[in-house]
């Protein structure tokens, strides 16, 4: 669980995100966290780009917590990712959803 102390980590607004990468978030409803996402981000070196290894049901959420490792990893180093997406339809929605 994610210590009180830290629920504000909850919030997508606290984890350095651009301004428009927030809003296209709060457009979709996105705003806030399950906890279970929020302490995949705080293990470890996780954001240092340290691996991580986490499961979870269809629907849950995984895509989030990738996303957001992903997008802080990029803006910080100005380095380029790669995103490989296990169909094409989910890949072209993210191309459109990313851009």
């Amino acid at each position: 669980n994610v210590p009180e102390d830290q629920a504000d980590k909850l919030l997508l607004a606290s984890w350095g995100l651009p301004k428009a990468v927030l809003e296209k978030y709060h457009s979709l409803g996105v705003v806030k966290m399950f906890e279970w996402q929020a302490e995949c981000l705080m293990l470890g070196q996780v954001l240092e780009g340290k691996n991580l290894v986490y499961s979870a049901p269809t629907s849950a959420g995984k895509t989030l917590v990738a996303e957001l490792l992903i997008l802080k990893r990029v803006l910080e180093t100005r380095k380029k990712a790669l995103l490989i997406l296990p169909f094409v339809s989910v890949a072209k929605e993210k191309k459109c959803y990313l851009q």
